[in-house]
């Protein structure tokens, strides 16, 4: 069983796969299947690291929307033919960054 640390640790190499083709822009996004695929894979990779956290890791970082990550892991993953391309890309624009910077000194704490 992998420990938070590691699930962090997770969430963190998803962003980085994320970023290294996010990179080509959303035009290329909308245009290559394979790409939607790629970056829809890592991100209900981050959901479900974020989903088996310990209860305590998700208190100890509130300013996180835990519910949301996990939320849309879920609907990738259950609701594949429903998923909005549109609302991915904007979670790859927005949100993405800002989880990066948010998991990155967490994963500095000794003891998770």
């Amino acid at each position: 069983m992998k420990s938070d640390k590691e699930r962090f640790l997770d969430i963190l190499e998803a962003i980085a796969r994320i970023e290294k083709y996010a990179k080509k822009g959303r035009k290329a996004f909308e245009r290559d299947e394979l790409l939607q695929t790629w970056i829809v894979h890592h991100l209900q990779i981050i959901g479900e690291a974020a989903r088996k956290l310990s209860d305590a890791s998700r208190k100890a970082a509130p300013d996180i929307p835990w519910p949301q990550i996990i939320a849309m892991r879920n609907i990738l993953v259950h609701d594949y033919f429903g998923v909005d391309i549109e609302e991915v890309w904007a979670a790859v624009e927005k949100d993405v960054p800002v989880l990066k910077r948010k998991i990155r000194p967490i994963v500095g704490k000794p003891g998770k």
